[in-house]
């Protein structure tokens, strides 16, 4: 019986009956030592289920994907029905394929489309007992198919611990809370586990375990062996419940034979739970088989599936650190011998060195590249680390620490690599080599926001190289200037370009400068000219990269912004790279909301939300909440656009969309000096590269207010822009600036135009309600009345509720009442189910776009079930001959 725990077993039992029913669920049970999460894993009753069980262990926790082999080597056999490119990585991973750099989110896609795969034999359990100790891939791998899991009828449970352990961090996943037994439960748990002590001695350990299972059930067996002092009324100050379970294990394997000893300091050294291997290594010691018969008495170690087992990590803990410093120095040595993983040698070896020794230092380094194909970033971070350690000769002991330096930056442990990066500077020697940990500062640097930092780094690097490599500091020089114009820091910009002469990349570094002065300045022209520069120009590694789509849009080139943005979001795709793929997706939102499709611009936006929050890629989070937060504010969901811009993160540029969102959110709303009062800073004339799109919104608020010259700065700086630009859209909306500012009605008349053969249909609907306003005013109203409908249907169409709302009161003000229009029915489908219906109707099967998307087959057929109905179909078939163009 599990004394205490109804409500959580109840909760269970709720997860399971839905996964019966085809629902998945997920939950992280949390909780101290010993509180009981194993135990409940224990009593999960789990009838007709399919239960995948794994307990990670902490010597494993450094090793690649170590958690996953144990959880799934049983079905790993079934990769061979995943779509190639995920069982690529899954048998990668899980070191049963040679390994070329493994995307550890495709592992994490290829574990979801496995379970999903088991689950259509019956319902799946997968349970992960102590997952704080998972390593890095694993617990991402996991978590990641965990929070996708939506349709399949798979559950999985994580136990993880709270204090004593390394974080198990699960964003998003609904979590269980284990906290201490009740007095009366405690001593339910005492009569039936201890009813052979007498009640005082019951009670005095009721006191000491403080509620803690684990404690309730061991502190009597180690009274009855004598290891605790007799319980008297006036004990004091009972130790933390973790510190004395462990001495309570101590204590207990201290008073074993010291073969039983060995044997279990040898399995509590050992990662691999191999009996082979750890019976090898003892009888290097002098134990043996035989004694494992008194710790199996003892239930302290246990055969289980094949492994050795400790009953509780405690015991393994308790186990290692009791020994004296010399016998586990042999005890390593001695694992060393026995196996014949370089990997697992190489560490058994380095933790068996006390003094710095190349030969074991080398074989650690050798080793980390080994692993690095199986996508272990912090096994590699560690490796180096501790080859680092043990290097005699400093140039060389530098290099190990860059390379550690460079892993943990990639593993995205920014501080770990910080501190790295610092011990390296100290000990190389080499021009290059120091040019080396500069670009991981300012890697670092970058990926924490601080972009003035990255640039002089990058800059001092360059210096550095210039002697030596005269193209690596050209390249150097271009990510400095980059950098320098994302912190708008001027005075750098033109340093660094005059700190490219006569490099091989000069002209690119000076196109960069042009273009960040131009646009913060007022040779808008020369700025666009040099962005169409750097867009022809055969820059390292520029096909591909997000960058492109940037700059495209920058120039109002939507159709290019596009394409760049596609390509590299289907190459993404097709590879499963999701480090790239949410910087895609944001720019490809963007270009989406620029046309109208505002639909997709959200489904597109929140799909790269999620990833980037798995990711924990800050600038994609903040660009895409700025995305969404413009598309709350044309459709007026004014709370959910303060909620998304209270959100934005990645400092000043992602922040001045933000006010750009509110500021057109309060135009829509009518609210015309709160618009100038949140993009005062523009109006003055800055940050307007991240404001482009806004300057028309200061004209037209401006206009309203009788604030002229606000007004025609903004129109000027924007008609500039727009000119150069060539694009008819952006013509369209600067005449439409002109017409507010002129009153003059040609204006009016030329914008119209302009948009009839241009995009942006938003753009084109404020036009055409101005203009119907300003004819209306005239007293024109039968000419009012077409520009007004056309209009207003564009508005209906697209959502913009407060916009709708205010070309419905014009058409009124002419005598005209216009009839509401029929609902959109794919208004009525969420994002994803939009994506879905989408890709189904262009004949993908379920597999194929669970594998786009990110998702299990079985939830994109879930996904297409909820959406059939919403748009009145029955099958794929009607599905393509739907218009789902939105």
């Amino acid at each position: 019986m599990l004394h205490g725990r109804s409500s959580a077993l109840a909760r269970v039992d709720g997860l399971l009956a839905d996964a019966r029913a085809g629902r998945s669920g997920v939950l992280v049970v949390r909780g101290e030592a010993g509180i009981g999460k194993s135990a409940l894993l224990d009593h999960i009753v789990a009838d007709g289920f399919r239960v995948l069980r794994g307990v990670a262990v902490e010597s494993e926790s450094g090793l690649p994907f170590a958690g996953l082999n144990l959880l799934l080597g049983r079905v790993v056999d079934r990769a061979d029905r995943l779509p190639p490119n995920q069982a690529a990585a899954l048998r990668a991973a899980l070191g049963l394929a040679p390994a070329d750099g493994v995307d550890r989110y495709l592992v994490g896609l290829a574990v979801l489309t496995l379970l999903a795969d088991l689950a259509e034999q019956g319902p799946v359990l997968c349970l992960v007992d102590d997952a704080h100790w998972l390593d890095a891939g694993s617990s991402d791998a996991l978590v990641f198919a965990a929070r996708r899991l939506e349709a399949e009828g798979v559950v999985v449970i994580f136990a993880a611990r709270d204090l004593h352990a390394p974080p198990f961090p699960a964003p998003g996943l609904p979590e269980l809370r284990l906290t201490a037994l009740s007095t009366e439960d405690s001593a339910a748990l005492l009569d039936e586990h201890a009813a052979d002590l007498p009640r005082y001695v019951r009670d005095q350990i009721a006191v000491e375990a403080r509620g803690n299972p684990l404690a309730l059930l061991e502190l009597p067996a180690a009274q009855r062996e004598g290891h605790l002092p007799a319980a008297h009324a006036y004990r004091v100050g009972a130790l933390p419940t973790h510190s004395r379970i462990q001495q309570t294990f101590a204590d207990r394997i201290g008073a074993l034979p010291a073969g039983t000893r060995d044997l279990l300091l040898v399995a509590a050294a050992d990662d691999t739970g191999d009996p082979g291997v750890v019976f090898k290594a003892a009888a290097a010691l002098g134990a043996g088989v035989a004694d494992l018969e008194e710790a199996e008495r003892r239930q302290l170690l246990r055969t289980d599936d094949g492994r050795l087992t400790f009953r509780h990590p405690l015991i393994r803990a308790a186990a290692y650190q009791s020994a004296p410093l010399v016998r586990r120095l042999a005890v390593h040595r001695a694992l060393a011998g026995a196996l014949g993983d370089e990997f697992r040698r190489a560490w058994h070896l380095a933790a068996a060195t006390t003094a710095p020794d190349e030969e074991v230092a080398a074989a650690l380094a050798r080793s980390a590249e080994d692993v690095r194909g199986r996508g272990g970033s912090v096994a590699v971070t560690a490796a180096y680390q501790r080859a680092a350690e043990l290097t005699p000769d400093a140039a060389q002991r530098g290099r190990r620490f860059t390379a550690a330096a460079a892993a943990a930056a990639e593993a995205g442990q920014f501080d770990r690599a910080g501190v790295l990066a610092d011990q390296a500077a100290e000990l190389v020697g080499e021009l290059l080599e120091h040019v080396r940990v500069f670009q991981i500062r300012a890697e670092l640097a970058s990926e924490q926001g601080r972009s003035a930092e990255a640039a002089a780094t990058l800059a001092r690097a360059a210096q550095c190289a210039a002697h030596a490599d005269r193209e690596l500091a050209g390249e150097l020089l271009f990510s400095a200037a980059l950098s320098a114009w994302t912190a708008r820091d001027h005075d750098a910009v033109r340093t660094i370009a005059e700190q490219s002469a006569g490099l091989p990349n000069e002209a690119e570094v000076r196109a960069v400068a042009r273009a960040a002065l131009g646009l913060e300045g007022t040779d808008v022209a020369g700025a666009l000219a040099a962005i169409r520069e750097l867009l022809a120009a055969d820059l390292p590694g520029r096909h591909g990269n997000a960058v492109v789509s940037w700059w495209n849009l920058i120039v109002g080139d939507d159709e290019a912004a596009q394409d760049s943005a596609v390509t590299l979001e289907r190459e993404c795709r097709a590879s499963g790279a999701l480090g790239v793929l949410p910087r895609a997706l944001a720019y490809l939102a963007r270009v989406r909301l620029h046309q109208g499709r505002f639909h997709d611009a959200c489904a597109t936006a929140e799909e790269g939300l999620r990833l980037a929050d798995d990711i924990g890629q800050v600038f994609s989070v903040g660009y895409l909440h700025s995305v969404l937060s413009e598309l709350a504010a044309i459709e007026g969901a004014e709370q959910r656009c303060r909620e998304l811009v209270a959100n934005l993160t990645g400092g000043p540029p992602l922040s001045i969309r933000g006010q750009c969102a509110l500021a057109l959110l309060d135009l829509g709303l009518g609210r015309y000096d709160s618009v100038l009062e949140r993009l005062a800073d523009v109006a003055a004339g800055a940050h307007r590269l991240y404001a482009i799109g806004s300057l028309p919104d200061i004209v037209e608020a401006a206009v309203r207010t009788g604030k002229a010259d606000v007004a025609r700065d903004a129109a000027d700086w924007y008609d500039e822009w727009a000119q150069t630009t060539g694009q008819l859209w952006s013509r369209a909306v600067a005449a439409r600036c002109r017409a507010l500012l002129t009153d003059e009605e040609r204006w009016f008349a030329e914008a119209v135009e302009l948009h009839r053969t241009s995009g942006r249909p938003f753009e084109r609907a404020r036009t055409e309600l101005l203009y119907g306003e300003w004819l209306r005013r005239e007293r024109r109203r039968g000419d009012a009345r077409a520009h007004l409908r056309s209009a207003l249907d564009a508005f209906d169409r697209l959502g913009a509720a407060p916009w709708a709302a205010r070309a419905r009161t014009e058409l009124r003000a002419t005598g005209e009442s216009h009839t509401q229009p029929g609902p959109d029915p794919l208004s009525a489908l969420t994002p994803q189910e939009l994506q879905v219906v989408r890709m189904a109707a262009e004949g993908l099967s379920n597999r194929d776009i669970g594998a786009q998307l990110f998702l299990s087959p079985r939830t994109v057929g879930y996904h297409l079930y909820k959406a059939y109905p919403k748009l009145g179909v029955a099958s794929r078939v009607e599905l393509g001959r739907l218009d789902l163009s939105g």
